[in-house]
Formats: C-alpha cells, sequence, structure tokens
C-alpha cells in the first residue's frame, strides 16, 4: 500500500510541493530568486514566459497548480501582463491549496518582490510540512513514459522493459499515458489494432497522420544527429523502439494536454498542435512533453534514454531507465535502471520491466529520483494551440479558410 497526499478532488499526490509560478517572463527573475532561497526543500518553479493571452498557457498552469503533487501556489505577476492572473488564482483557491499572488509593479520592485515572496514561501512551508499521507492503492498512480537520447540500443532494452512495466501496472488498474505521436509514424497500424474501439482507432491513425503532415511541412522529424550516431537510421525504426515503451495492453483513450484521464487505462497523448504549422510548435523538446504528461495528471514518468540524458522535471518526478551499457557506466550518477544489462545477457526484458515497476512504486512511496537527488528541476512551456473540443486531432486542412466562419 502506498501513502499519498490527500486533495479536495479525490486525487492523491506522491509529492507535496510548493510551486512558485512566473505568470510572464519579465517576473521570471523575481520568481527565481524567490525559489533559490530554499534550495533543498519542495519549492519548485515554473511558469508561462507569454505576455499574449494563450487558452493553452492557461489550462497548463491551471492544471499544473493543482497538480496532486502541488500543496500551494505563490503567483508571481509584472502586473501588466494579458496573462488572467485572478482567474488562475481562484481556481487554486477553491482547490483548497493555499495560493498568494505577488504582482511586482504593486509589491515595490524587484528586492521588495523577492522579499515578500520568500516570507509567504516560509511560512507556507512549514503548514506543508504538518500535511498527514493517508493510504494510497496503485490503481490511483498515473505513470508516463517519454524517451530521448535513444540510439539503437533503446528499442532492444529500455523501451521494451518499460512497455513490460506499463503492463504490470495496468493490471494493478493503474493510469499509463505515452506520447510522442511524432515518433510513432509507421506504427499507427499496430496502435489501431490495440484500440478498444473502432473509433479510437480511427483517431490514433489521425493523430500519427497529423503528426506526418507537421513534419512534411517543416521538412524535418522527430530525429537528431544524435540518433543517427547512436544506429538509428530512420524515423520508422526509431518509432519502432518508441512504440516497445506502450507495452502489449490495450489502448482505452486518446489525450490532449491537459485533458485528464477519465479512468484507468492506458492512453496516447497527442503533442502535436491542432490546426495550421506554425514554426515552434511541434514541440520535440523532452522537457516540454514532460510538462504536458504533467498536465495529464502524470505523478511520474519514465524516461529512457541510450545516448543519456541528465534532465528531470519540476513537480513530478523523472524515473531513468538507460539502455546502453556503457552510457550506463558513464553516467551512472543520472540513472535510475541499467536496462543495459538485456543487451549484455546478465537480465531479461521481464526481469527489467519487473524492476522497473518496483521502483516505481518506491518512488511512489517517497524514494527520491536520481534526478531529484542531484537538484534538476527543468521546466518548459511555450505557446501551442489545441481545440479541446473535438474528440480527436485536428488538421490544418479542416480550418475553415472563410475567417466569417470563425470571427
Amino acid at each position: 500500500m502506498l501513502h499519498g497526499y490527500p486533495r479536495t478532488d479525490g486525487r492523491k499526490g506522491i509529492r507535496n510541493i510548493l510551486a512558485v509560478v512566473y505568470l510572464v517572463e519579465c517576473a521570471h527573475h523575481v520568481a527565481r530568486e524567490i525559489a533559490s532561497g530554499f534550495w533543498g526543500e519542495p519549492v519548485h518553479l515554473i511558469g508561462f514566459p507569454g505576455c499574449y493571452p494563450s487558452e493553452y498557457g492557461l489550462r497548463m498552469m491551471h492544471r499544473l497548480c493543482t497538480h496532486p503533487n502541488v500543496g500551494a501556489v505563490l503567483l508571481v505577476s509584472l502586473g501588466c501582463e494579458s496573462f488572467p492572473r485572478e482567474r488562475l488564482a481562484e481556481a487554486i483557491g477553491r482547490s483548497g491549496r493555499p495560493v498568494q499572488t505577488l504582482i511586482i509593479q504593486q509589491a515595490g520592485g524587484t528586492t521588495s518582490s523577492i522579499h515578500q515572496g520568500q516570507a509567504w514561501v516560509r511560512e507556507t512551508l512549514d503548514q506543508l510540512r504538518t500535511a498527514q499521507q493517508v493510504p494510497m492503492g496503485i490503481h490511483e498512480l498515473v505513470v508516463g513514459t517519454i524517451c530521448g537520447g535513444s540510439d539503437a540500443t533503446s528499442g532492444l532494452t529500455a523501451n521494451p522493459a518499460c512497455g513490460r512495466a506499463f503492463d504490470l501496472l495496468l493490471q494493478d488498474g493503474a493510469t499509463c499515458i505515452f506520447e510522442e505521436t511524432g515518433e510513432l509514424i509507421g506504427c499507427e497500424h499496430l496502435m489501431a489494432q490495440r484500440a478498444v474501439s473502432p473509433e479510437l482507432a480511427h483517431q490514433l491513425i489521425q493523430a500519427v497522420q497529423k503528426a506526418a503532415q507537421y513534419y512534411k511541412a517543416y521538412g524535418h522529424a522527430s530525429f537528431a544527429v544524435g540518433n543517427a550516431e547512436g544506429g538509428l537510421t530512420t524515423i520508422e525504426e526509431k518509432s519502432l523502439g518508441a512504440y516497445c515503451k506502450t507495452g502489449r495492453s490495450p489502448i482505452a483513450g486518446y489525450l490532449k494536454p491537459g485533458q485528464l484521464p477519465p479512468g484507468p487505462g492506458l492512453y496516447l497523448m497527442d503533442v502535436v498542435p491542432d490546426g495550421q504549422p506554425r514554426w515552434g510548435f511541434p514541440n520535440i523538446s523532452d522537457n516540454a512533453e514532460i510538462v504536458e504528461l504533467i498536465a495529464c495528471g502524470v505523478h511520474l514518468t519514465l524516461f529512457t534514454t541510450g545516448r543519456g540524458s541528465v534532465v528531470g522535471s519540476a513537480i513530478a518526478p523523472v524515473l531513468k531507465v538507460c539502455a546502453n551499457p556503457e552510457t550506463y557506466r558513464r553516467m551512472a550518477e543520472d540513472m535510475d535502471i541499467h536496462a543495459g544489462r538485456i543487451l549484455e545477457g546478465e537480465a531479461t526484458l521481464d526481469e527489467v520491466g519487473q524492476e522497473i515497476y518496483q521502483r516505481v512504486l518506491a518512488v511512489a512511496s517517497g524514494q527520491p529520483t536520481a534526478s531529484e537527488r542531484l537538484g534538476h528541476q527543468e521546466f518548459i512551456l511555450t505557446y501551442k494551440e489545441f481545440d479541446w473540443n473535438t474528440a480527436g486531432p485536428v488538421s490544418w486542412q479542416e480550418i475553415p479558410t472563410d475567417c466569417s466562419r470563425c470571427c
């Protein structure tokens, strides 16, 4: 039996974090200085840098600030940005969490704002330390997966081992989410065969086709120089390796960033924006995709890597599964699981899958991951657009060109 921090919406958190949130890039420095005064404490810095109104940015901030791992929130505003800080503060307040809005222009500038913010954080941390945990079942756990720095070993060891762990978690009633639709190109027919309904099968195929259209418009795919140096040859080969992370269980649903799974099961999260391609939107940054997984309620993320990655995340722990034995020997400090043992004949896929499963439960019980021990709290969020009123992906060909129909 796990133990978690109860929230008013019925979910439970595996961490009890105080989030310091900047609502525009102009407030980033002040927010960072506030958070930096609490090194080693559960104080994490997140934020949305844009000043222009963004439904995506508001939805992400809402989901992140009311995530079950978050116990309190300090909003840091410059004062003249377009971000609707009052709406966000009201939503956080309704969730029962302590929330404070610090407006730099009203607080007297940089130094005064930092002092006021740190005073509130210090007082609120004292409250969070008294929080009591309650029993939490595996069926209440939400786990995500992502791969980064993939090489030719990823699809042979770490990725399929994570798939085995996913299957074990799903057998226990947990919720599991995979993503990277741009790295599933060529596997859409395999996903469709596992969909629980014909409608979902069509959505999964559409999601991958939308990603392919985006990459065609940009003239590149989700395939980096490091992937080629690591022995991968095509996006289809990379996709087959990435697909292995999903395991063998039926796929229960399709999500867009910020949508919470309606129940337990295995879900695809679509990371490619709806609508017309815009430069920077098909975000293949590992950290941005982790943020979107967290916005879907993920408690922790399994991160597989062959080349090696050192990143973690704010709010939700990142558990690293290293695919390549040589990489593990060079970067053991940053890794949690040595899946490269499969390649060297020292362990089987099932054994490493079981090890990942047990480590997930340990992390959910409070054991820190390697990235947490090293202080990693990476976070990035930029502009995107999604149509949350539609059940499936929306390609730019479906958007009306007559502005009178939508304006």
